[in-house]
């Protein structure tokens, strides 16, 4: 089958997608996309977190085939241009990024809470990220690089 979806405000076909094939797989392989991480393939550990028209997705449960006509955003679209979003920004200053694998979707979902709340609470940030796992970090680092995007965000505007 053909899936056709805008990526990052890109068109996208893919084609040949055979009807199991997920999100994940099409954004990677096909689209050449590799910011996603493919570590559980069980929508269990986040890593693989996506906005799907503007929700936050496990693009690992998400057959290709969902995605037809949809707007598809990845860690790679936070950035604009040359300039890291600003919670990326806050991830490379308070050391919040070890292996890395973990980091595309603890930034979509980070991204998605302080688009939401604009100064959240730590326990709005643990409960937010709760559903990404990382096994480097110990998590401190992580709600301080969201705590200080938010705090950047909320002083911007």
């Amino acid at each position: 089958m053909r899936v056709t979806f805008t990526v990052n405000g890109r068109k996208e076909i893919a084609d040949d997608v055979w009807e199991g094939e997920s999100l994940l797989y099409v954004l990677r392989e096909r689209v050449g996309l590799p910011g996603s991480k493919n570590a559980c393939e069980q929508g269990e550990c986040g890593s693989c977190t996506v906005y799907l028209d503007g929700v936050p997705v496990c693009s690992c449960l998400v057959a290709a085939g969902q995605a037809e006509g949809r707007q598809v955003r990845t860690v790679e679209g936070l950035a604009e241009e040359d300039r890291l979003d600003p919670v990326q920004q806050a991830f490379v200053e308070c050391g919040a990024v070890q292996c890395g694998f973990c980091t595309p979707g603890l930034l979509v979902q980070a991204h998605d809470l302080i688009a939401r709340v604009e100064r959240p609470s730590d326990a709005e940030i643990r409960e937010a990220l709760a559903g990404n796992l990382c096994r480097c970090t110990g998590y401190e680092k992580i709600i301080e690089a969201v705590r200080l995007a938010a705090s950047r965000k909320a002083a911007a505007e």
